[in-house]
């Protein structure tokens, strides 16, 4: 039975002091590079605390998993820290929710480290999202020299699903003293380092959910615009050049409708259209970043664009993704045709760029929605989902798939619904009943967070919540609780109130002291 750990998380709704939120600069840094570390002002004694209680329980219990919190309670503290939940609301907004699975990582005396990997959602599959709408947060308890072995990122490698160089070239080690915590997109490739020392190094890794869409920058910004910088100063060499994919992320998260501005000047159209062509695939990459910020100006190279979209080299498919998104809506069909390419990874950039298109795909995404071919309605509903409240004309269609035959499509119209957040309203029923009914754990996940994220109107699921509570996975639970928490009635309240009757820990009992 689930613990009321959950149910422990802070209310992040009030906003934390403007000295603690991110700058322009530092928001571009997470941008582009994926990671940004910071260190709490707490004193040093919360940490040391935290590492002698979570060493002595670790021998004694074995690994805390995701009891971490209610077990060391004193973690609460550096989440609650100011400069922590200012990073976190700079990058997740004000509403961002700790999710339940946690886990303090142990790096033994004289280990081997890792390879290098991303996270998996709890052995769930997701198509991985480029805007941040999850993040990690890395804590280190302990004092963490390179030669105790912490993690390490590969800096700006977010956007990409596979490794694009077997080397750690740009590997970046996060070393800190006690109390440093290192937030990361959640896609960013990582692993824990060798430990060198006869000393044992904790990393406490907390997930973090975006509960509401970007309606303007919650950072301290000062121009809401993007600026185009020099970054080879701070860029993973083994990464490549995506300005057209940061800006895009960069305009969604200072709430505008796409992640694209158009740029008239286009006199180097054709050198670029050619060097697509290149044999050399950085130089391919480049040409179709290029073409990306050269907006609507660059209609002319949607074909070779398209076709792009099969490269072999990420990087480049990224690229051409994103630059057919900037063109907009002449590049919608020939993005939607791609859709049924046989190539899946010709799919999933499709629906990249579909989604960064936005609004104007909107109406070609809901024609899709009817087509026969599975991969064709998983990929549009995905990219409905990621285009979040300017999908709202998409909900009626959406409503008539959530008994569709291809799971993967169901998993992706709550994640839709959620997107949307409370104009998805009329959906409501659809989600209570996908919640009650669906076999899949994925779906009920997703279909509990998204009420959540729907907030108050979603008042008619207290019931089916209630029930939820009670699900035989962990996350349908907790998603269940934080959409409670959010629909914030009474009968809400009471029905989150009696669950914790029901279901409290007691963080001091042990197999030693039983009462």
């Amino acid at each position: 039975m689930q613990t009321h750990s959950n149910l422990l998380e802070s209310d992040h709704r009030q906003k934390p002091p403007s000295t603690s939120l991110f700058s322009d600069k530092q928001m571009r840094d997470f941008i582009v590079n994926g990671y940004v570390t910071i260190k709490t002002d707490l004193p040093r004694s919360v940490h040391e605390t935290i590492y002698r209680k979570t060493q002595e329980y670790s021998e004694n219990e074995g690994n805390l998993g995701n009891n971490v919190l209610p077990r060391v309670p004193e973690l609460q503290a550096v989440f609650d820290d100011p400069t922590v939940r200012g990073a976190f609301t700079s990058i997740l907004g004000q509403n961002y929710v700790m999710h339940s699975h946690r886990h303090p990582h142990r790096n033994g005396p004289h280990s081997g480290g890792q390879g290098f990997h991303k996270d998996s959602y709890w052995g769930h599959q997701k198509v991985r999202h480029h805007r941040p709408r999850w993040a990690m947060a890395f804590y280190y308890p302990q004092d963490t020299p390179l030669e105790i072995g912490p993690s390490s990122v590969l800096s700006g490698t977010q956007y990409y699903s596979h490794r694009i160089t077997e080397e750690n070239d740009g590997e970046v080690s996060l070393s800190g003293e006690a109390g440093t915590v290192t937030l990361i997109h959640f896609d960013l490739w990582h692993r824990a380092m060798a430990n060198q020392t006869d000393k044992t190094r904790y990393m406490m890794k907390f997930q973090f959910i975006r509960m509401d869409e970007p309606q303007e920058p919650e950072w301290n910004s000062e121009d809401p615009t993007w600026k185009t910088e020099d970054f080879d100063e701070y860029v993973n060499p083994a990464a490549q050049q995506h300005e057209t994919t940061w800006r895009h992320v960069w305009n969604w998260m200072v709430g505008g409708s796409n992640g694209h501005t158009t740029q008239v000047d286009n006199g180097n159209l054709s050198t670029h259209i050619e060097a697509l062509s290149d044999e050399d695939p950085i130089v391919r990459s480049e040409a179709a970043d290029a073409l990306g910020l050269l907006g609507e100006s660059a209609t002319d190279a949607i074909p070779m664009l398209s076709d792009a979209l099969r490269d072999d080299y990420e990087p480049v498919c990224l690229n051409a993704a994103y630059a057919l998104g900037a063109i907009g809506e002449p590049a919608v069909s020939a993005l939607i045709e791609k859709l049924e390419d046989e190539n899946g990874s010709a799919r999933r950039m499709a629906a990249y760029g579909l989604a960064a298109v936005g609004a104007p795909a909107v109406s070609a995404l809901c024609d899709a929605l009817e087509n026969d071919n599975d991969e064709v309605r998983h990929q549009a509903t995905y990219a409905l989902a990621q285009i979040g409240s300017a999908a709202e004309p998409a909900v009626p269609a959406l409503m008539e798939l959530t008994k569709d035959s291809k799971v993967e499509v169901r998993r992706y119209i709550p994640e839709a619904f959620g997107a949307i957040g409370a104009p998805a309203a009329p959906a409501v029923s659809k989600l209570i009943d996908m919640l009650a009914k669906d076999e899949d754990v994925q779906v009920r996940f997703e279909s509990a967070l998204a009420l959540g994220q729907i907030g108050p109107a979603s008042s008619d699921a207290i019931p089916v919540l209630k029930e939820s509570l009670f699900d035989k996975n962990r996350y349908v639970r907790d998603n269940s609780i934080h959409a409670l928490k959010r629909i914030g009635t009474p009968e809400a309240e009471t029905t989150l109130l009696d669950y914790l009757i029901t279901t409290r820990w007691c963080a001091i009992t042990n197999n030693k002291s039983t009462h």
